[in-house]
């Protein structure tokens, strides 16, 4: 007992987020476990009524995602460092391109590479279509949910939280990309609701994908001969072996055990795909991937806005398919999101981008054509329909496919050991994410508090799997995607508010005054940055400084034959000096009171002299062809005499040039 208090001491985790998270994750345990088939049913009808009426929603914001994040690569906002302006990447880029696609989507290639473009080849949604039509529809569909409009969900999310975090040295946590609209909020019961919601909607969707993926795995080893059936014993073993592998890995830290298991996965992929393209039908997979990818660029607009509304014969395909995928990565988004952008301080904002859509993309399309189009063309050309067969199978259809190539065991064993080690690295950057969430990104957290996130990720999902109620479970993660959307389409809106004034800040140069400022007269130039920045300061700088300057300066005109006059204004309040013109604009230099709202965080600095109240006034000029004007608060009267004269010479230059006659030509605006 003893130990046990002490080590409650020593946790890191925040309690407004893990109470109420692992009091809804025990609750929702429960009722799964305690009545899979009432609660499955239930969820499964709210699901199908979004799916049915909302799907909308899942297209525009995926859509959305897409067009910001390409937008942002081609601004001025693209070169921004995800840190302070020297800061450099942490990890080497293949290092960090293995770890970013090892999260996001590394046992989904291994257990749809087969089974989903079988699927859409061989679904009665598309019997009509010929057998080519099918099959290129079955690559374009596969492409389209594993390719950049995936990739846009995960880099919405981790760009964000990258941003937040390592430009504004907030905490890596999904309140902190809520910044630029709660502000200090986010410390409180606001922020605690949104990691909690992020914890809870992780740990379902690895719990499931574990789950899931375990059948998988337990075929594998029967089919390599290691294990004899699929019984829940096995299961118990399996899961047991994965989170204590993934507990090792989680607690030696990123720069070891999960990069170096990334690498790892990345290295057999690759061997495995190499194997099945030189002994599969090579030319044909090269030339498919080319016209692939030309087919997927061309149908790129029609199908990332197509509800197929007009087509309700293939809409339960598109609900089954392309709206449960986005609702799927959606709900992943947290885990992946949060993870990527721990390993991403010290890119660009543009290298994220293209990286994080591009490169899994790229490598995702070569996976998929390789054993798609290899599993399509056994199907029509050797196995007359067996693969096809088994397209709802997708834990089984990767081995039976595999057997129809030499070394049957060699390539089921390495693809089981790929499945095995995606399981891992998958789990143990679960771990080390659900962690980071609940201790709000405290650093060095106990190893005890990654041991229990893994410990109770494999008593639930084996709870679950036992209990039958895992599909309950993943039917509740996909239902939560609806409002996480609507969440990170406001991350798009907070980030761009970050960027905007981000770019306002570090690009804004210095006053006009400061411009051609000698250093002159410093002692009360200094004396008057200290000063309090009232309207009675401004006032008294109007009538001290600005008028005499502008009054001395219309009497030398005047006295060179040019008519000047100066008058205090009342809209807006200050004073101006107008010279007249018959056939052109008149000339105006005038100067205003305005206010300014003052950083609150400036009020309370105590090491900031004469600030008092919200509010800060300036004189501002402002000029009779409507141009921006800027401050002259610090000007002398000799100072604001020169700047008169600076935009009279400009004035008088503008007009002498015949192609600027439509804005200072006033003969046309009199006679109508």
């Amino acid at each position: 007992m003893d130990k046990l208090n002490q080590l409650l001491a020593q946790t890191t985790f925040k309690k407004g987020i893990m109470v109420p998270s692992v009091a809804f994750i025990f609750l929702v345990t429960l009722l799964s476990s305690l009545f899979p088939q009432l609660t499955g049913a239930a969820l499964g009808h709210i699901q199908q009524w979004i799916f049915t009426n909302l799907n909308w929603v899942y297209v525009w914001s995926v859509t959305l995602f897409v067009v910001f994040l390409l937008g942002l690569v081609f601004s001025k906002y693209g070169a921004i460092t995800l840190g302070d302006d020297d800061a450099v990447p942490e990890y080497s880029f293949f290092s960090w391109v293995s770890m970013l696609f090892a999260a996001g989507m590394g046992i989904g290639l291994m257990y749809f590479s087969v089974a989903e473009p079988v699927s859409h080849f061989s679904d009665e949604a598309f019997s009509e279509l010929s057998a080519v039509q099918r099959t290129k529809n079955a690559q374009l569909y596969t492409f389209f949910h594993w390719g950049i409009h995936a990739w846009a969900i995960y880099a919405v999310v981790g760009l964000s939280l990258a941003y937040f975090t390592y430009r504004y040295k907030l905490p890596l946590s999904l309140r902190s990309c809520f910044y630029p609209i709660l502000k200090n909020r986010i410390n409180g019961v606001a922020g605690n609701a949104i990691d909690a919601f992020a914890l809870c909607s992780t740990f379902f969707g690895i719990t499931t994908t574990l789950g899931f993926g375990v059948v998988q795995l337990n075929a594998g080893l029967v089919e390599v001969g290691l294990l004899h059936s699929t019984g829940f014993g096995y299961q118990i073993v399996i899961v047991v072996s994965i989170m204590a592998l993934a507990i090792i890995s989680a607690t030696s830290g990123v720069d070891k055990g999960v990069k170096y298991l990334s690498q790892l996965n990345i290295i057999c992929a690759v061997a495995l795909m190499l194997f099945i393209l030189a002994l599969g039908p090579t030319v044909f997979l090269l030339g498919s991937f080319s016209e692939g990818i030309g087919y997927y660029l061309a149908q790129f607009l029609n199908i990332t806005f197509d509800t197929h509304a007009y087509e309700p014969a293939s809409q339960p395909w598109f609900f089954r398919w392309t709206i449960l995928y986005w609702a799927w990565w959606i709900s992943w988004s947290p885990f992946v999101g949060l993870f990527i952008a721990k390993i991403s301080r010290g890119r660009t904002i543009r290298e994220f981008i293209i990286a994080v859509l591009l490169i899994p993309t790229l490598f995702n399309f070569l996976w998929m054509t390789v054993f798609g189009n290899s599993a399509t063309w056994l199907d029509q050309t050797v196995a007359g329909g067996a693969l096809s067969a088994l397209a709802d199978k997708p834990d089984a259809i990767l081995f039976k496919f595999l057997a129809y190539f030499p070394a049957a065991g060699v390539s089921s064993t390495l693809a089981t050991s790929l499945i095995f080690i995606f399981f891992v690295t998958s789990a143990d950057s679960g771990v080390f994410v659900m962690n980071s969430i609940a201790s709000n990104n405290a650093e060095n957290s106990p190893k005890w508090q990654l041991t229990f996130w893994g410990a109770l990720l494999a008593l639930v999902a084996l709870v679950l799997l036992n209990a039958g109620g895992l599909q309950s479970l993943q039917t509740m993660t996909l239902i939560t995607a609806l409002p996480f959307s609507v969440i990170m389409l406001l991350f798009c809106y907070s980030l761009m508010k970050g960027l905007v004034v981000d770019n306002h800040y570090y690009t804004k140069g210095f006053s006009v005054a400061a411009s051609n400022w000698s250093g002159e007269l410093w002692k009360e130039r200094l004396q008057r940055i200290l000063s309090s920045k009232s309207q009675e300061a401004v006032d008294a700088f109007m009538q001290q400084t600005v008028q005499p300057a502008l009054q001395e300066l219309a009497a030398a005109f005047v006295s060179k034959g040019t008519t000047a006059t100066v008058q205090r204004t009342t809209t807006p309040v200050g004073v101006a000096l107008t010279i007249k013109h018959e056939l052109i604009e008149d000339f105006v230099y005038g100067v205003q009171t305005q206010s300014k709202t003052i950083s609150s965080f400036l009020v309370q600095e105590d090491n900031v002299p004469d600030v008092k109240g919200t509010k800060r006034y300036i004189p501002r000029t402002y000029f009779g062809d409507n141009r921006p004007g800027y401050s002259i608060e610090y000007f002398t009267q000799n100072e604001v005499i020169a700047d008169v004269l600076k935009q009279y010479e400009r004035f008088l230059e503008l007009s002498s040039e015949v192609r600027n006659e439509i804005f200072t030509d006033t003969t046309l605006k009199r006679r109508n």
